[in-house]
C-alpha cells in the first residue's frame, strides 16, 4: 500500500482519525449571505460596522457543538479564528476588532477550545492571511474596496509589511495563549498576474513573510500540522469542494491530504441557500476520500445566534449513526492494494479489508483475483456472515463460464441493510 511522504509536523494521528469538523463563524452570519458577502457586495468598512455592533450569538453553546461533533464521529475540529473580513473570535491585544468588544463580549475561541478538549477532540485554527479591515492591507482585486478609486489611491500610503507584522503577531498569540494546537489552517495566497492598476495583483509568500512566520510557528509548536496555503508546502494538501481522482501526489510522491467540504455549498451561514447534500452523499464522500488515502473535514456555518441549523444537525446525526456501526472502515484505514468491483470502494487496515457497496446488487458481488485471499466475510453493521463461493465450492460454477477461477463471489441477502452505505468486512488470509 502507498504511504505518504514524511511530514514536518506530526500527522500520525491525523491519517488515522480521518474525519473532522470545520466551523466558519463570524460577523458574516448576520447578513447571512455567504462568508464572502463583503467581497461580493463590495461593502465598505463603515457599512459593515453594523454587524460588529450587533454581534451577539446569545444561544452559542460550545459544549453542544462539541457534543454534536463527537456523536458524528469527528476526531478533530478547525475553527475560524479570523476570516477575510478581519474580525477575530479571540481576544487579541493587536486589534479592537474582536468578539470581546462586541455585545457578546467573550473570547469565543477560548470557550470552544475548552468544550472540544473536554470531548477529546483535537484542536485546529483556521486563520485568514487576508484582512479587508486592516488599514495597511493594500486594496487588490479581491478587496471589497476594489472599485473605490479613493481607497485605491490610498495604497501609496499603505505598507503591507506592517500588515505582515500584524499577521505574525496574531499567529504568535494563537501559538502562545491557547495551549497545544494540533492544526494550523491558513487561507490563502492568490495569483500574482501583471496588475491592471497599482496594487491590484494578488498576494503570496513575500507579502505574508511566510518563511519567518513558519519558523516562529515551528519553534513554538514543533508537532503542529500546517496546510499548504502559505505558498510554502508543509504537511497537508487541501483540495476544496471537489474530490481528487486518486491519492494526492506532489512530484509523483503521495502526500497527506484532506478534502474540505460543505454541507450546503456556502461555508458561512447562508439563510436562503438550499443546496444541502444528503447524508448518504456525505458518507460516500468520506468513504471515497479514505479509499484514496485522504481525510475529510466537513463544514458547519452556525447562524448569528450561535446555533447549528436543524438540517446540519440532522445530517451530522445520521452520519454519526452510520459511524457508530462502520467507523472501523474509516478510522486507521487507507487506500487498499486491491481493486474494488464496480460501484464499490475498498478501504484497508492491515489484514482487514472493507468493501463499501454504493449500489446494492442482486445476490452477488464478484471480487476478481481474490479467490484465495479471504478467509471470512461479514456485514459490518450487524456482524452477520456473508457466504463466499469459488469455482471449487460453487455447485453452479458450470453455469457461470464468464467467472474466472480466481474470482471470489460474495452471496448477499436480497434485502439491503438499512444503513446509508452497507459495508462488508473481509478478513485477509
Amino acid at each position: 500500500m502507498l504511504k505518504p511522504e514524511k511530514t514536518l509536523g506530526n500527522t500520525d494521528w491525523f491519517v488515522k482519525d480521518r474525519f473532522g469538523l470545520f466551523i466558519h463563524f463570524g460577523l458574516y452570519a448576520l447578513p447571512a449571505r455567504h462568508e464572502w458577502v463583503r467581497n461580493k457586495e463590495e461593502i465598505s468598512n463603515e457599512d459593515y460596522q453594523k454587524y460588529f455592533d450587533h454581534f451577539n450569538p446569545d444561544l452559542l453553546d460550545p459544549k453542544e457543538w462539541a457534543r454534536i461533533a463527537k456523536k458524528a464521529g469527528m476526531k478533530y475540529f478547525v475553527i475560524t479564528t479570523k476570516h477575510h473580513d478581519g474580525f477575530c473570535l479571540f481576544d487579541s491585544k493587536f486589534t479592537d476588532y474582536k468578539s470581546t468588544n462586541t455585545p457578546y463580549g467573550k473570547d469565543i475561541l477560548k470557550e470552544l477550545i475548552a468544550a472540544f478538549r473536554a470531548e477529546d477532540i483535537k484542536i485546529g485554527f483556521y486563520h485568514s492571511l487576508i484582512d479587508w479591515h486592516h488599514p495597511e492591507f493594500t486594496v487588490d482585486r479581491l478587496h471589497p474596496n476594489r472599485s473605490n478609486l479613493k481607497e485605491r489611491e490610498k495604497n501609496k500610503d499603505r505598507d503591507i509589511k506592517k500588515y505582515s507584522e500584524y499577521l505574525y503577531n496574531q499567529v504568535q498569540e494563537l501559538m502562545t495563549n491557547y495551549g497545544k494546537v494540533d492544526i494550523l489552517w491558513f487561507d490563502f495566497s492568490y495569483d500574482r498576474d501583471e496588475p491592471k492598476w497599482e496594487g491590484e495583483k494578488g498576494k503570496g509568500k513575500n507579502e505574508w513573510q511566510s518563511e519567518k512566520l513558519l519558523k516562529m510557528i515551528r519553534e513554538k509548536m514543533p508537532e503542529i500540522i500546517i496546510n499548504d496555503r502559505l505558498e510554502i508546502d508543509q504537511d497537508l494538501k487541501t483540495p476544496e469542494q471537489f474530490m481528487p481522482r486518486n491519492w494526492v501526489k506532489v512530484d509523483g510522491k503521495p502526500v497527506v491530504w484532506e478534502s474540505c467540504q460543505t454541507l450546503n455549498t456556502s461555508w458561512g451561514y447562508f439563510r436562503d441557500l438550499d443546496e444541502w447534500k444528503s447524508s448518504e452523499l456525505l458518507v460516500k464522500m468520506l468513504i471515497e476520500g479514505v479509499s484514496k488515502g485522504g481525510n475529510m473535514i466537513l463544514n458547519v456555518g452556525p447562524d448569528a445566534r450561535g446555533r447549528f441549523e436543524k438540517k446540519a444537525i440532522q445530517r451530522l446525526e445520521e452520519i454519526g449513526d452510520w459511524m457508530e456501526l462502520h467507523s472501523k472502515s474509516i478510522y486507521n484505514c487507507t487506500q487498499s492494494e486491491f481493486t474494488p468491483p464496480e460501484n464499490c470502494y475498498f478501504t484497508q487496515n492491515g489484514k482487514k479489508l472493507y468493501l463499501h457497496i454504493l449500489s446494492w446488487p442482486l445476490k452477488q458481488i464478484h471480487l476478481d483475483n481474490m479467490a484465495d485471499k479471504i478467509e471470512y466475510a461479514q456485514l459490518l453493521n450487524d456482524g452477520s456472515e456473508i457466504k463466499m463461493l469459488t469455482h471449487e465450492n460453487d455447485i453452479h460454477a458450470h453455469m457461470a463460464e464468464d467467472i474466472d477461477k480466481n474470482t471470489l463471489t460474495l452471496l448477499l441477502p436480497v434485502q439491503r441493510p438499512d444503513v446509508l452505505v452497507p459495508v462488508i468486512e473481509l478478513f485477509l488470509k
